[in-house]
């Protein structure tokens, strides 16, 4: 890897070019306060896993080591089976490493967060011509390849991005993957099963330490740990 104004909840709301600012009682930030996370000083991680429709959200001090689940969100509906996204229109959700490029509050479902779909793995193993665009964690309850987690919890993820962005963490990584038994997944051996274990090395490096890996893809398109 090359490494309209919408009622909240929130106490104070504002929209300013994707930025979310609002008082810390009664707000998302009190997830990173329960957890003993500083909300002035902080960094993002968002895991999904397809089979079980979930969403995960960890966070961290900037400072320490290991991150902390502070909340996992249901897929409100999915589309597509399990597998990598390879081509514009197959319904697929992506499987891999991305990290959110975009911000929309504009967005057609409630509120979204872009996902740097297609990576350089996506655009060497998908259709060279139409990998596929356009994919996103967002509000609603419909999928065309997209994650939806429905308007009230996209407004809780999206306002914690948002922060996290004014904070300075310019690309908050996204793992997908198709299972969060990849062992298991691994038994039964299919068209997609040397893709998923090129995916394993990387789910197991941060179930067992909490901590990313630094991942890059080489040339041929897969994922690779670096030392």
């Amino acid at each position: 890897m090359k490494f309209l104004f919408i009622p909240c909840f929130f106490a104070i709301l504002c929209i300013s070019c994707g930025n979310f600012s609002f008082s810390k009682a009664g707000t998302p930030l009190s997830l990173l306060e329960q957890n003993k996370i500083d909300s002035t000083n902080f960094e993002l991680f968002l895991r999904a896993f397809k089979k079980e429709q979930v969403l995960e959200i960890w966070a961290k001090n900037k400072s320490a080591k290991t991150f902390t689940k502070i909340k996992t969100y249901d897929f409100c509906t999915t589309s597509g089976v399990l597998g990598p996204k390879r081509q514009e229109g197959d319904r697929q959700i992506p499987e891999g490493c991305y990290w959110v490029d975009r911000f929309n509050p504009n967005s057609l479902f409630h509120l979204s967060l872009g996902l740097n779909y297609p990576n350089d793995s996506d655009r060497k193993l998908g259709d060279l011509q139409q990998p596929g665009t356009n994919i996103f964690i967002h509000g609603g309850c419909a999928s065309v390849g997209c994650i939806p987690i429905t308007n009230k919890n996209i407004e809780v993820l999206y306002a914690l991005a948002s922060e996290a962005k004014r904070l300075g963490q310019n690309k908050i990584p996204v793992h997908i993957f198709p299972s969060n038994k990849m062992e298991t997944l691994l038994q039964t051996v299919n068209q997609n099963t040397v893709f998923w274990k090129n995916l394993l090395p990387i789910f197991n490096h941060f179930e067992t330490k909490q901590q990313l890996p630094k991942v890059w893809i080489k040339p041929n398109g897969t994922y690779a740990i670096a030392n």
